[in-house]
C-alpha cells in the first residue's frame, strides 16, 4: 500500500481549519452553553482521530492484503482466523482496537446518508471504545455526552438529524487536511481555547492560557542546579495535580520534544469528570499511549489518590517536575487531622478562606529534591497575614522559594486580576529570590491581553540567567526580605512607579522674574501708543 507523506500545516492552514471547525460548532451553540457543545465537539474530534489513526496503521501493517478500495470490514469478514493475531499486533503497536463496524468510517456513512439509526450506532461505537477498545482503561470516557439530550432536538428525529449534520459537516471540513500532521492534536487545543472564551469564568476549571503555560514549561526543564545550561534531556516524571483538560502537561512534553528530550511518565489530577475525561482524551489526541501518562479523577486536597498516600507500601511518589494551575483561592474545609498531614505538618495548614497554600504545599510534598515546581496564584499569598504568612515564612526560611514572576492583568478567562508564578526548589545553590516583574509585559487584545514570543523570551531568559534589570527583574536577598517581614509582594522589590523629574527651584524662579519684567517692559510700549491715540492707558 502506498503511504501518504504528511506535511506540517501552514499558519493560514490551520487558520483556516480552525474557522471551519468553528462553523461546525454554530450548529449547536444557539441551543446550549459553550461548555455544553465543547462536549460534543471535542469528543467527536476525538472519536475521529483515534478512528482513523487505528485505520491508518492497519492498512499498513496489511499493506497489499487491504488495498483502498476494499473496506476492513470485508477482510475481517474473509479473514476470520487472522483477526486475533492482527489486533494483538495493533495492542502492541497502538495501545488498542477498534472492531470494524465501530470506526468512525461507518458512523460517517451513517450520518452522511441520514440513517435513522444513527444515535443508536453512536451510542454502541461509545460503549466499544470505552470498555474494549482500551481493555477497559477509559471506562466513563464518553460519559458527559448526552445523545438523549433534548437540547440536540426535541425528540429522537430531530436529535438524529442534528447529529448526522453535525458529523457530515466536521468530517468534509477535516477530510481535506488528512495529508498534514497533528492536525486534530492542534484543532482540539483551538477549539479548548475557544471554548474556555466563551465559558467565562468556568474556563479556569480546565484552561490555562498558552502562552503562561509556555513560561511554566520552560522553567521545569532546566537544570535544578544549573538553569543556564542546556534543558534537561529527560524527566522521569512530571505532576499536574488540578490538570483540568491536561493542556499544560502537554505544553511540558512539546517544549522536552522540541529540546529532543523526553518524559517517562506524566501524572495528572482532576476532580471534575467532564474536564477529567478531556485530559484523557487530549493526551490520546496528541499520540500518547495510555503507558505514557496517568490521569486520576480525585480530590487534591483531600489527597485520596492512592498512589501519593503515605500508606503506599512502596513509598508515596515524587516527581522531576511539578507545575499547576489551581482554581484560585478556593474556598475549602479542612478536617481536624489537616496539621497532621505530611503534606502541611512542617508549615501550617492554609485557612478555609483560601486554600491557595493547600495546593503549593500538596505539589511541594511530592517534588523530588532534584526537580522544579512552577505554580500560579493569585499575588495575595505574597503578603496575606495570619496562617499564610506562617507557611511563607517557613518556606523563605528553608531557601525553598527560587522566583517569584508577576505576570500582567486579564491574560485569563476566568479572572481579570494579575496573577504570579511561585518558583519553587528543595535544593537551590542561591540564597536570594529572583522578583520579576512582567507586569507591562503584554500585548492588548479585544477581550483578553496576551504574552508575545517576545515578552516570553524575556521573562524566561531572566530566570535562565538571573539578570537584574531596572523596572523588571531584581534578586533580594533573604535577609532583606526578612527585613520585610517576609512579605513578598512584587513591586515591594521591584517597583514599575516612574521616578519624578526633579524641579529646579532656582532656574524656575529666574525665569518667573524675566517674564515679569518682560511683561512690564511690553505694557510701557503698549501704553505708549494708546496715549498717542489718545486711548486710556492700561494700569
Amino acid at each position: 500500500m502506498e503511504t501518504t507523506v504528511k506535511t506540517r500545516m501552514t499558519e493560514q492552514e490551520k487558520e483556516k481549519l480552525f474557522n471551519s471547525l468553528w462553523d461546525v460548532a454554530d450548529l449547536l451553540r444557539g441551543s446550549m452553553n459553550a461548555d455544553q457543545f465543547r462536549d460534543y465537539m471535542l469528543s467527536l474530534l476525538f472519536y475521529r482521530y483515534i478512528s482513523a489513526n487505528y485505520e491508518e496503521a492497519v492498512r499498513t501493517e496489511l499493506g497489499s492484503d487491504l488495498p483502498s478500495d476494499k473496506s476492513l470490514s470485508s477482510w475481517y469478514t474473509e479473514n476470520e482466523g487472522d483477526v486475533r493475531d492482527l489486533e494483538d499486533m495493533m495492542l502492541k503497536s497502538k495501545h488498542y482496537t477498534i472492531k470494524p463496524h465501530y470506526l468512525w468510517s461507518n458512523i460517517y456513512e451513517l450520518a452522511r446518508t441520514q440513517d435513522s439509526e444513527l444515535l443508536t450506532e453512536l451510542k454502541e461505537s461509545f460503549k466499544h471504545i470505552e470498555e474494549e477498545s482500551f481493555k477497559g482503561a477509559f471506562k466513563g470516557l464518553f460519559s458527559e455526552i448526552n445523545l438523549d439530550s433534548e437540547k440536540l432536538g426535541k425528540d429522537l428525529t430531530a436529535r438524529n438529524k442534528m447529529m448526522c449534520n453535525i458529523i457530515t459537516k466536521l468530517e468534509e471540513k477535516l477530510i481535506a487536511f488528512d495529508d498534514k500532521e497533528d492536525i486534530l492534536g492542534d484543532a482540539y487545543e483551538y477549539l479548548i481555547g475557544k471554548f474556555a472564551a466563551g465559558s467565562g469564568q468556568k474556563a479556569g476549571e480546565f484552561y490555562t492560557p498558552q502562552q503562561v503555560s509556555t513560561i511554566l514549561s520552560r522553567i521545569v526543564i532546566l537544570d535544578c542546579q544549573n538553569p543556564s545550561a542546556e534543558p534537561k534531556k529527560e524527566l522521569a516524571s512530571i505532576l499536574d495535580f488540578a490538570c483540568g483538560s491536561g493542556s499544560l502537561l502537554l505544553n511540558v512534553n512539546r517544549q522536552m520534544t522540541n529540546h529532543k528530550g523526553k518524559i517517562g511518565k506524566i501524572y495528572g489530577q482532576e476532580k471534575n469528570i467532564t474536564t477529567f475525561n478531556l485530559a484523557r482524551m487530549n493526551m490520546l489526541l496528541h499520540g500518547l499511549h495510555d503507558t505514557q501518562f496517568e490521569i486520576f479523577r480525585g480530590d487534591t486536597l483531600t489527597n485520596d489518590w492512592p498512589m501519593l498516600k503515605e500508606s503506599n507500601p512502596v513509598k508515596p511518589a515524587t516527581f522531576d517536575a511539578v507545575v499547576a494551575n489551581p482554581p484560585f483561592s478556593l474556598k475549602w474545609e479542612p478536617d481536624d487531622e489537616a496539621s497532621k498531614d505530611p503534606r502541611f505538618s512542617d508549615y501550617g495548614v492554609a485557612p478555609k478562606s483560601a486554600a491557595d497554600f493547600a495546593f503549593l504545599l500538596h505539589g511541594f510534598k511530592y517534588l523530588n529534591d532534584g526537580g522544579t515546581m512552577a505554580i500560579i496564584l493569585p499575588h495575595g499569598v505574597l503578603f496575606r497575614g495570619g496562617a499564610e504568612a506562617k507557611i511563607r515564612e517557613k518556606l523563605i526560611h528553608d531557601d525553598n522559594i527560587d522566583c517569584i514572576i508577576g505576570l500582567p492583568s486579564n491574560l485569563f478567562y476566568s479572572t481579570n486580576i494579575p496573577v504570579c508564578i511561585l518558583v519553587l526548589k528543595k535544593c537551590r545553590k542561591t540564597d536570594d529570590v529572583l522578583f520579576i516583574n512582567a507586569a507591562e509585559c503584554f500585548e492588548k487584545g479585544k477581550k483578553q491581553n496576551k504574552l508575545t514570543d517576545e515578552h516570553i523570551d524575556k521573562i524566561v531568559n531572566a530566570y535562565i540567567n538571573r539578570t537584574e534589570e531596572e523596572r523588571f527583574s531584581r534578586k533580594v536577598s533573604l535577609k532583606e526580605i526578612r527585613d520585610n517581614d517576609y512579605n513578598l509582594n512584587i513591586t515591594r522589590y521591584v517597583s514599575l512607579a516612574q521616578e519624578e523629574e526633579q524641579v529646579d527651584l532656582e532656574a524656575n524662579h529666574e525665569r518667573l522674574t524675566q517674564i515679569n519684567a518682560d511683561i512690564e517692559k511690553s505694557k510701557k510700549e503698549l501704553n505708549k501708543y494708546l496715549k498717542e491715540l489718545g486711548l486710556d492707558e492700561i494700569g
